[in-house]
């Protein structure tokens, strides 16, 4: 008996490491570009982390999922079609793919978007609209809509459509943006609209919805641009459930907003863009049935470009360069207090980067160069750094499983070894 029982137990921590060891969508397993891993390298040799594979990608944003020792990445061919890759966690051989025609172009052209995936459905959102459900076991496509022209006469934002899939329960949710509908909610296992909400206040923008807890229960929050003039962007509190609003914030706006909201805790919401639009704390709170917002401040001191913020230890950590500031990372507390910048040394333009083992990991978006920095308010650490990727825009978000760092350019996606 006792041996069953330790058998037992041994089964449900390898299952549970093998979660844990999974990064199954945009930003990891909690959508906030934080790691579960522990035992993580301290310091690298001269010639940097081990690389363990090199594949060749077309021009592109788009991050990597990882689910049982396979990479899903939605990959492009310019102009024509998307294409989404199956490679192998270990080698980076290509297992399969599935193209399907998406022809356009766009500023910036390229993937945009990291697939979702939960148990043998993986789902992807392609630079223009198309949103498809695969079944990784067989290969094929389930099914598949389009978040866009199902919705929409106009032509595709200047900036192509940037949604990463979002899995709630059983719905596949996505910000359609349009005069039609200004989020939808898909059923995951047929495509089937669930529902749609109104049109949302502001223009489009660039933001995934998240979900956040307000006093034990879930909402879904969507951000939307403002006006060029500044004025006119919002932030909407949802039904994840029915798409109904159940609260909004109107004192922040960004023309250009990419990053999805920080989820601090006690209601507390972290909001931040480029193009001078700095940040904003709120607290949203629920009394009855009435949801309340109140601003806790707005800063103009840090303001990042594509990633969202991390939270560590009662700070916060981004990359403040933007088109129109050259702060660099930058740390602050969560009244707004900044601690350092880094400015243009390092310049950290834009890359993606991870929080995992009291470590950021992170990528500076215009040199290519890979980081190992320790967050402490007290001043930059930098651990280790070295050049890794040639071209420039290296702003696709990273991923970490067992110990691998996955990092992209415009050309190529590496495999680096970090533990």
């Amino acid at each position: 008996m006792k041996t069953n029982l330790i058998l037992i137990a041994a089964i449900v921590m390898m299952l549970a490491c093998s979660t844990l060891a999974d990064w199954p969508q945009y930003l990891g397993p909690n959508r906030n570009a934080t790691s579960p891993e522990k035992g993580l390298l301290r310091s690298w040799p001269k010639a940097g982390p081990e690389v363990l594979w090199t594949v060749s990608l077309g021009p592109g944003y788009g991050g990597a999922a990882v689910s049982e020792g396979k990479i899903y990445v939605l990959d492009r061919i310019s102009g024509k079609q998307d294409v989404l890759r199956c490679l192998d966690f270990g080698t980076g051989k290509e297992q399969w793919s599935h193209t399907y025609e998406a022809t356009g172009r766009v500023s910036h052209p390229g993937s945009r978007s990291t697939p979702a995936i939960e148990g043998n459905y993986l789902y992807t959102c392609g630079s223009f609209g198309d949103v498809y459900c695969f079944d990784v076991r067989t290969h094929k496509p389930v099914w598949n809509k389009n978040v866009w022209k199902d919705f929409s006469d106009d032509n595709v934002p200047r900036w192509a459509i940037s949604q990463n899939p979002l899995i709630y329960r059983d719905s596949l949710i996505l910000a359609s943006q349009t005069e039609k509908a200004g989020v939808v909610a898909y059923d995951k296992t047929n495509g089937q609209v669930k529902w749609a909400s109104p049109a949302l206040p502001g223009r489009v923008g660039y933001v995934s919805p998240s979900i956040v807890e307000i006093d034990g229960e879930k909402n879904l929050v969507m951000i939307m641009a403002g006006s060029r003039g500044g004025g006119g962007g919002a932030v909407l509190g949802m039904d994840p459930g029915t798409g109904k609003r159940l609260w909004i914030y109107e004192g922040w706006s960004c023309q250009i907003p990419v990053p999805n909201v920080t989820e601090i805790g006690d209601g507390r919401l972290f909001i931040t863009g480029g193009y001078k639009a700095g940040s904003a704390m709120i607290k949203v709170e629920k009394k009855g049935n009435t949801y309340s917002t109140t601003e806790l401040y707005k800063t103009d001191d840090f303001g990042t470009h594509v990633h969202p913020a991390v939270l560590h230890e009662g700070h916060l950590y981004a990359h403040c360069t933007t088109n129109t500031r050259r702060d660099g990372m930058v740390c602050m507390d969560l009244n707004g207090t900044v601690k350092w910048k880094t400015e243009q040394s390092p310049v950290f333009d834009k890359g993606g980067f991870i929080l995992a083992d009291g470590l950021i990991f992170s990528i500076d978006g215009r040199e290519g160069i890979l980081y190992l920095v320790e967050p402490d308010p007290s001043g930059y650490k930098e651990l280790a750094s070295i050049k890794l990727l040639d071209t420039r825009e290296c702003w696709g978000p990273l991923a970490l499983v067992d110990g691998k760092l996955l990092i992209r350019d415009q050309k190529q996606m590496r495999c680096v070894i970090v533990r």
